[in-house]
C-alpha cells in the first residue's frame, strides 16, 4: 500500500516532469538521506579535514618560503610542497572512494525507497545492498575512469573544433554522465553483472537520448548554483574575520586561529562538494525508473493485474 506522501518513480515522464520530480524528491528525502551519508561517511569527513590540514599547511608554507626567498635570496627545500603533493595524492583518494560509496548509497536508497513505497528508510537495508554489490562497484568505478579517460581525449580534440565541437563536448560529457548513472542504477536495481549494465544504461541512453541529456543538464545547472549559494555562507564567515584580522594587524600566515579557521573552511567546501556528488546521483534514479518504466512497462502491467485480480 502506498504511503500518502510517496513519490511514485516508475512513471513516463517528460523532462519538465523529471525535473519537478527531482526537486520533490529532494525536498522529502534531503533530511533522511543526509544523516545517511554522515553515519557511512564519517571516517572520510575525518580524512577530508585531515587533507585539509596537509593543503593548508603546505600552502602557507610555500608562501612563507617565497616570502623569506624576497627578502634573503635563500631557496631552501620547501616542505610546504610535499605538504601539499601529499595532501593532493590523499584528496584523490578520498574523493574516489567516497564517490564509489556515495554513487552506492544514493543507488541503495532510492531502489529501498521505491522497494518499499515508503519514505522511512532503514539505514541498515541500505548498508546490506551497498555491501552485496561491493565487488561490482569497485570493478564499475574502475570502468568508470577508463571510460572518462577516453571521453576526456576525445572531448580534447573536439573542442579545438569553433563553437561546434565545444557544444559536442558537453554533449559527450552530459552523456557520458547519464550512461553511468543508469547503467550503476541497473546494477543496482536489476542486479545485473557490471557488463550487462552497462549494455542496458547503454540502451536507455539512446533511447531516451536528449531527454537524459537535458535533464542531466538542468540539474547540473540547478545544483551547481545552489552549491555556490551554500558555499557562499563560509566565504563571507572568512572575510568577515579576514576584514578583522587586517582591522587588527593579525598576522594570518602566522596565526594559529586563522589555520584553524582556513583548515575548517576547506574541510566543509570539500564535504560540500562531496555531498553535492552524491545528490547528483539521485536525477539518473529518476530517470532510470521513468526510462525503464517507459520501455518494459512493468508497473503498468502490475497495476493492471492487480485490477483484474480485484474484479
Amino acid at each position: 500500500m502506498l504511503k500518502k506522501d510517496f513519490i511514485e518513480l516508475k512513471q513516463k515522464r517528460d523532462i519538465g516532469d523529471a525535473v519537478s520530480t527531482f526537486f520533490d524528491f529532494f525536498k522529502q528525502n534531503v533530511g533522511s538521506y543526509f544523516n545517511l551519508y554522515i553515519r557511512y561517511n564519517g571516517l572520510f569527513i575525518i580524512g577530508l579535514l585531515g587533507v585539509s590540514y596537509l593543503l593548508v599547511t603546505g600552502f602557507l608554507g610555500m608562501v612563507q618560503s617565497s616570502v623569506n626567498y624576497s627578502v634573503t635570496g635563500e631557496n631552501p627545500v620547501d616542505a610546504g610542497a610535499w605538504y601539499v603533493g601529499f595532501g593532493a595524492i590523499a584528496f584523490v583518494l578520498i574523493f574516489l572512494i567516497t564517490g564509489l560509496i556515495n554513487y552506492s548509497l544514493a543507488a541503495s536508497y532510492m531502489i529501498e525507497y521505491e522497494n518499499n513505497k515508503t519514505i522511512v528508510i532503514d539505514k541498515k537495508d541500505v548498508w546490506i545492498r551497498l555491501k552485496k554489490n561491493i565487488g561490482k562497484t569497485i570493478l564499475f568505478m574502475v570502468l568508470l575512469i577508463l571510460t572518462y579517460i577516453g571521453v576526456a581525449v576525445v572531448g580534447a580534440f573536439i573542442s579545438f573544433i569553433p563553437i561546434l565541437g565545444t557544444l559536442a563536448y558537453y554533449v559527450i560529457i552530459l552523456g557520458w554522465t547519464a550512461w553511468m548513472g543508469l547503467s550503476f542504477m541497473s546494477m543496482f536495481y536489476e542486479e545485473k553483472d557490471v557488463t550487462s549494465a552497462l549494455g542496458e544504461g547503454w540502451n536507455l541512453l539512446f533511447k531516451f537520448f536528449w531527454k537524459n541529456i537535458l535533464t542531466n543538464l538542468v540539474i547540473s545547472l540547478l545544483l551547481g548554483i545552489l552549491l555556490v549559494v551554500v558555499l557562499m555562507i563560509p566565504g563571507i564567515l572568512i572575510s568577515i574575520y579576514v576584514f578583522h584580522a587586517a582591522e587588527n594587524d593579525i598576522d594570518l600566515m602566522n596565526s594559529s586561529v586563522a589555520k584553524v579557521i582556513w583548515i575548517i573552511a576547506l574541510t566543509i567546501v570539500l564535504f560540500i562538494f562531496s555531498f553535492n556528488q552524491s545528490l547528483a546521483q539521485f536525477v539518473n534514479g529518476i530517470l532510470f525508473f521513468s526510462n525503464h518504466e517507459e520501455t518494459y512497462n512493468h508497473h503498468t502491467r502490475e497495476k493492471i493485474e492487480q485490477i483484474g485480480a480485484g474484479e
